[in-house]
């Protein structure tokens, strides 16, 4: 096999992006989540190409991207839309996820003996509880990337819990692990709790401070480089997550909350902002992904006893452990349907981040480690294959689905639309005909839409009075005639977008 080297890094981080890209493309035309795919990638080029273990730089990689994949989750999710379900929401996220490690924790103790790699009450409350969150990653991309409309508030709430329910989880984790480890003090009972209250205060209140720390600084910065801002913003993040986690709080609540605030204030060039953490956080799921299929050992997930353990434990977890979880969580809500109970209960997927959780055994030496790791890995791949090809065909049969409205000019803007905007200063002799504006000598198909005086922006009428300085966005269908115009009315500079 080929080692990573500093020489070839860049040659075979670019050939596994670009079959990933291309994974990514026949997974959408297939119906199949492009996550899974780039598993695969990184599975084949681990086993038949490079030589790469390194749980330690794959957990590191796995928090930078979780860090970015969260914190633009938030940024997606209006708060409106989160308000009406925010109780179930974070009951899903917190009791949810209890009540999954534990039940599912129990049926790996009682089966494990059967299967020949009898464990402990505590090692399998850890394998279950590395499974207990459902993944944001692959949640947010595959509810966005199908653009599945769904009734009940059913979006939202999967989003919040999914966005919100991996601190709850990695607590779990980081307490079992704390005391199977043969390097670490066993921690009590009382300590652990008081540790999972102050990580989730602490992590809230660090959320909403670095959110809106963030809101304050991008509004007041006054860059001239419009894409610096989306490298600011970069930057809040991995100060949230790092600062929170220096403090004892959560880092993960803290940068999906301040996400939420960013998401939800009013900050200058959004629009710019948005399309760069679109991108990233693709880019960031590819890398993760892939170094996860990296990291897998084939020969020893093909094992008898860890496959047939894996697909039991994906079964029972898909099938019984998540559905009574969610209908004991969700029972004090009365609203929602009963089809709509067993949908939550379906869009329980794992990802990436029941796979990093796994690391962490690896990293600490825990007893089984291997095994925990590899089971994971089959888990997620069920999951992923069995639920996420079904994220849609399962909201038609349940009667929960919706014809989601999608934009005619969301891509009109960037590829298809003949039209121009462009931006031009009012001179004297633009108001020579009179200075109102549908006294302004302009091409047909061509509309001024808005103007700005002073600093302030409005919309104009055919009788809105202009006057020299005033700053006009124009669109117009007769480009090369309204460019002549233009050089007839002694305009030079003109702003094209």
């Amino acid at each position: 096999m080929m080692e990573i080297t500093t020489e070839n890094f860049l040659l075979i981080g670019a050939i596994l992006l670009f079959v990933a890209v291309l994974a990514g493309k026949v997974a959408y035309r297939l119906g199949t989540p492009a996550l899974l795919l780039f598993l695969g990638v990184g599975i084949f080029f681990g086993y038949e190409i490079l030589s790469f273990n390194s749980p330690e730089l794959t957990q590191f990689m796995g928090m930078i991207a979780l860090s970015i994949i969260l914190f633009s989750g938030g940024m997606d999710t209006k708060f409106s839309d989160i308000k009406p379900v925010l109780l179930p929401g974070i009951t899903l996220a917190t009791v949810g996820v209890l009540l999954t490690a534990f039940i599912l924790g129990g049926f790996i103790y009682g089966i494990s003996p059967w299967l020949g790699v009898g464990l402990s009450f505590p090692v399998a409350l850890l394998l279950a509880s590395t499974m207990a969150s459902t993944d944001s990653a692959s949640v947010f991309s595959i509810l966005r990337t199908k653009k599945q409309g769904l009734n009940e508030n059913l979006r939202p709430l999967l989003e919040l819990e999914s966005g919100s329910n991996d601190p709850v989880a990695y607590i779990l984790v980081v307490l079992l692990v704390t005391i199977l480890s043969p390097n670490k003090q066993e921690a009590g009972i009382g300590m652990s709790i008081i540790l999972f209250i102050v990580q989730m205060v602490v992590g809230a209140a660090a959320g909403y401070g670095f959110g809106k720390a963030a809101v304050w600084t991008i509004n007041k910065i006054n860059m001239t480089n419009a894409s610096l801002y989306s490298v600011l913003l970069l930057a809040f993040v991995f100060l949230t997550f790092s600062f929170t986690t220096l403090v004892q709080g959560n880092g993960f609540l803290a940068v999906y909350i301040a996400g939420l605030v960013v998401g939800n204030c009013k900050i200058v060039h959004k629009r710019t902002v948005v399309t760069f953490f679109d991108g990233v956080t693709w880019l960031v799921q590819i890398i993760m992904f892939i170094m996860l299929g990296l990291l897998v050992d084939v020969k020893l997930l093909m094992e008898p006893s860890t496959l047939l353990l894996g697909v039991v434990t994906a079964l029972f977890m898909t099938f019984v452990a998540r559905p009574v979880a969610v209908l004991l969580s969700m029972a004090p809500f009365r609203k929602f349907s009963k089809k709509a109970r067993m949908y939550v209960s379906w869009v329980g997927l794992r990802g990436a981040v029941p796979i990093i959780f796994a690391t962490y055994p690896l990293v600490d030496q825990v007893p089984h480690a291997d095994l925990i790791f590899n089971v994971v890995f089959i888990v997620t791949i069920i999951s992923l294959t069995l639920q996420g090809t079904t994220v849609s065909g399962m909201a038609n049969s349940l009667g929960v689905a919706r014809k989601e409205r999608e934009s005619s000019f969301g891509d009109a803007f960037q590829d298809r639309m003949k039209s121009e905007f462009t931006e031009v200063d009012v001179n004297e002799l633009m108001l020579a005909p009179g200075n109102t504006l549908k006294q302004i000598d302009l091409p047909q198909h061509t509309l001024v839409i808005m103007v700005c005086r002073d600093g302030d922006y409005f919309v104009p009428q055919g009788d809105t009075e202009l006057v020299v300085g005033d700053k006009l966005l124009i669109l117009s269908d007769r480009n090369e005639e309204l460019q002549a115009h233009y050089k007839e009315l002694g305009l030079d500079e003109v702003i094209k977008f």
